[in-house]
């Protein structure tokens, strides 16, 4: 039908993730494959999450467990073992069928052994089973006759005598309980092949609930299927959205990764060029306080100078006092006198070399705001996301556009097949076949019926030879009289003897139409359950069917070929089997991509070679990036040869590390008002004093500043002397390296563009493969889960082999027990008859 094929070709709608387009490596130096080496790999793409294809649960549970019963068919299992040992004739099978659909040659044919030998080989043990069913069929009747037609004649046992034997109660005895042992026996076998009967009856109900479970399950998968296919196309837009979105932001992305490879070379660039305007306001200040504290340090020590000199000369004038030639007073004085001496300053300021030139130089560098040209180059190199986004502004619309018209194109193409009226009529067939189904449920309530009477018939017979058997031991042991001769027997024994007769009777009647029953039923129920259950059970049937060139020399696979007539298509009924046990999807069970190959139009549609041109043509350049103007550069250089190298920071080391004066006038006035506490009370004590204090006064207003100024020199000076350290080189470097990162830029930026491009093409790409790979897992696993298919296949082998051939095999196994055992039981009755009949005559004894 028309339909069947649409629904196989809807199912090949998908994507299986092939291979995208490789592209060919440019060739590089050893030295910028070094680079690349130690440049960081290209980010993971993100995960995305296309959600849960919409789910089909189906209510069909292939799985029976027979409960006691099973005790039963483990039994009849282990008989037909017994019978039948050998293994499942796989090869054989096959050799028959490749005989009579021409899959062999007759050539081939002709050097294996004859198929009837090897038949008759594996069918020895139920071939003999036959022969003894249908020798008793034969025999019984044929035996019955001459038995009653030698009794009659008063032989066989009919002559009505008895001869008296000492054993004769033991033997009536074992008589006895070997009757009522095969009876009870017999019993067992008619309560198993009734309770198989009643099987049959019982599970033919659950083959109702299994038949509309299974058609449920099939509207199901018929329904779900096209809401699933529709998922799979409609989360094309998520894929689609985070490329879009992707692209909206190329340039924090690819700009981002450019300005992150290059950042390495620029930023430390940059940053020393930053730092060395930042020294440049540091030596500025250096110098001006240098400047401005050798000034003050000239100009204080003059003062200082003067101070001293006339502080000096007053305390001369006061140690010339007659006082001082007082025997007494004249040692302390002279002792004053010779310090006077020390009143003087240490170091000697207007030796030092000006600096001014030096700051006249760095005043004029600082004109230039090298600071502001640095941020300038910072800027600059910053707005490399800024650039990218403008270079692929039109490159950005152009894959918007074919984006889209992708996306038509996968929803045009899910769209060309009739899904929904292939799966309407496909349902539409199903709601048929079940109607027709349900229609004969009544013709099979019937024929169930009929079948259970006419099995109940049957074991009505065993039970009335049964009936027969107990009846007669009851009444034969219950009337039994020991004192009573066999002439003398009473009526309830003697009825007792006659119904075991009559049991024996109804035996021969009834045994050989039993025993007929029961080899038919044996030959076609073992050989169902050996040639069709046990290999249906354990899969060795579906080898057979897979068997290659089953049917045909030129056609390898059965299956394939029947449903696309293709017969190379390497799939067999086996992996179909296991692939919707497993509940996979029917495109990866029926391996539809052989039939449609849907790489070749993702390929051509969701990541095709037009869209390829396009991301290879993303070309972004860098040329206008400019990190330190040439003001810059020059800024630097005349900073290099401004002169503060040529500064003497030795001297001006030395004469700072003097003191300002020669003496510390502190400790100077100190001494001094000791020396004049040693002195009478006087007036040369109190001028003594009193040039103490002056001392202390020039001390506080002239040397504390002359050492503040002092202190500050020195600080500069050093900090100017480890500016000053190998400056030149310094500033030869900075712009070594912004000439170095600005090559980078200019000339070998195209690499990294390239190589940062191409990593963002493929994570653009990635989402393209996750959405391909995810239709693809989602085909396998979820899309037309097929478990219906084997869910079928397992309920035709619950019901046929479960329900119906076990119950069958255990009908004719406890049959077939109930009439091997009727042969003891005609003996024994026979024999137990004998005692308990009314005998003609009796043996006479005289004394």
């Amino acid at each position: 039908m028309l339909w069947t094929k649409w629904l196989v070709l809807l199912l090949c709608w998908g994507a299986a993730g092939g291979e995208l387009r490789p592209e060919e490596a440019d060739g590089v130096t050893a030295q910028v494959r070094a680079d690349t080496r130690r440049q960081r790999s290209p980010p993971p793409v993100e995960p995305l999450n296309f959600g849960f294809v919409p789910a089909a649960v189906y209510d069909t549970h292939a799985y029976y467990e027979p409960g006691a019963i099973g005790i039963l068919f483990h039994m009849v299992h282990a008989f037909l073992y017994v019978v039948q040992p050998s293994s499942f004739p796989k090869d054989l099978i096959v050799r028959v069928i490749q005989q009579n659909m021409g899959g062999i040659k007759i050539e081939e044919w002709k050097k294996i052994d004859p198929v009837p030998f090897q038949w008759i080989y594996y069918e020895a043990g139920f071939l003999i089973c036959g022969t003894i069913g249908v020798v008793f069929v034969v025999l019984i009747p044929i035996i019955g006759t001459c038995f009653c037609v030698c009794r009659c004649c008063e032989n066989c046992g009919g002559e009505m005598h008895q001869r008296q034997r000492k054993n004769a109660d033991c033997q009536r005895g074992f008589f006895t309980a070997s009757l009522i042992a095969t009876s009870i026996f017999i019993i067992l076998g008619v309560f198993i092949a009734y309770t198989a009967n009643h099987n049959i009856s019982t599970q033919l109900k659950s083959t109702r609930r299994l038949i509309n479970t299974n058609m449920r399950d099939l509207k199901t998968f018929a329904n779900n299927t096209p809401a699933q296919i529709e998922y799979l196309t409609a989360q094309y837009t998520t894929a689609k959205n985070n490329v879009l979105s992707d692209l909206d932001n190329i340039g924090p992305l690819l700009g981002g990764r450019i300005h992150s490879q290059l950042e390495k070379a620029v930023v430390p660039s940059l940053d020393t060029a930053l730092r060395m305007a930042g020294a440049m306001r540091e030596t500025k200040e250096a110098l001006e306080n240098v400047s401005s504290s050798l000034e003050l340090l000239q100009e204080g020590t003059g003062k200082l100078q003067a101070s001293l000199s006339a502080e000096r000369a007053s305390l001369s004038n006061t140690l010339s006092d007659p006082a001082c030639t007082n025997g007494a007073v004249s040692h302390t004085c002279n002792t004053i006198r010779s310090t006077l001496s020390q009143l003087g300053i240490n170091a000697d300021y207007s030796r030092l070399q000006d600096v001014s030139l030096a700051l006249t130089n760095v005043n004029t560098v600082l004109k230039t705001d090298l600071s502001n040209i640095v941020q300038k180059g910072y800027t600059s190199f910053n707005d490399t996301p800024k650039l990218v986004k403008e270079q692929t502004k039109n490159i950005v619309s152009g894959v918007k556009g074919m984006l889209d018209k992708i996306g038509t194109e996968i929803t045009g193409f899910s769209k060309m097949f009739p899904v929904e009226s292939s799966l309407a009529n496909f349902t539409i067939f199903l709601n048929d076949g079940q109607k027709k189904i349900e229609s004969f449920y009544p013709q099979i309530d019937q024929m169930d019926f009929y079948r259970w009477i006419g099995c109940v018939a049957v074991l009505c017979t065993v039970v009335l030879v049964l009936c027969f058997n107990i009846l007669g031991l009851l009444c034969g042991t219950c009337g039994y009289d020991k004192q009573a001769t066999p002439t003398t027997r009473g009526c309830l024994s003697n009825t007792g003897g006659n119904l075991l007769m009559a049991g024996v009777g109804f035996t021969f009647i009834f045994a050989w139409v039993l025993m007929g029953i029961v080899t038919t039923l044996f030959v076609v129920g073992g050989n169902v359950e050996k040639l069709l259950c046990e290999p249906l059970a354990n899969r060795q049937l579906f080898k057979i069917i897979d068997t290659p060139f089953l049917v045909h020399p030129a056609k390898k696979n059965f299956l394939p070929g029947m449903l696309f007539q293709n017969p190379n298509i390497d799939l067999t009924l086996g992996s179909m089997y296991r692939e919707c046990y497993e509940n996979k999807g029917l495109y990866h069970a029926l391996q539809l991509e052989t039939m449609f190959n849907i790489n070749s139009f993702l390929n051509r549609t969701v990541y095709n070679r037009d869209l390829a041109k396009v991301f290879d043509s993303v070309h972004v350049d860098l040329q206008d990036i400019s990190l330190l103007e040439q003001a810059g550069r020059d800024s630097l250089i005349n900073f290099a040869n401004s002169g503060i190298g040529q500064i003497d920071y030795e001297m001006y080391l030395a004469e700072a590390n003097k003191g300002v004066t020669l003496v510390d006038l502190l400790s100077f006035s100190t001494d001094l008002e000791a020396q004049a506490d040693q002195l009478p009370r006087g007036a040369l004590e109190n001028a003594l004093k009193g040039h103490a204090s002056s001392i202390r006064q020039i001390h506080r207003d002239q040397v504390m500043p002359l050492e503040q100024a002092m202190s500050t020199l020195s600080q500069s000076i050093k900090q100017l002397q480890r500016m000053s350290s190998d400056l030149p080189v310094k500033v030869t470097n900075i712009l070594s390296a912004i000439d170095a990162a600005e090559y980078l830029i200019t000339h070998n930026a195209s690499h990294v563009v390239k190589q940062e491009t191409k990593a963002y093409t493929q994570s653009l790409v990635g989402y393209f493969k996750q959405y391909t790979e995810w239709v693809k897992n989602s085909l396998t696993a979820e899309v037309a889960q097929c478990k219906p298919i084997s869910n079928l296949v397992d309920s035709m082998e619950i019901v046929s082999c479960s329900f119906i051939i076990d119950s069958v095999n255990t009908f004719w196994f406890g049959l077939g027990g109930c009439c091997i055992l009727l042969i003891p039981s005609i003996i024994f009755s026979i024999k137990l008859a004998k005692y308990y009949r009314r005998m003609d005559t009796e043996d006479v004894f005289e004394e």
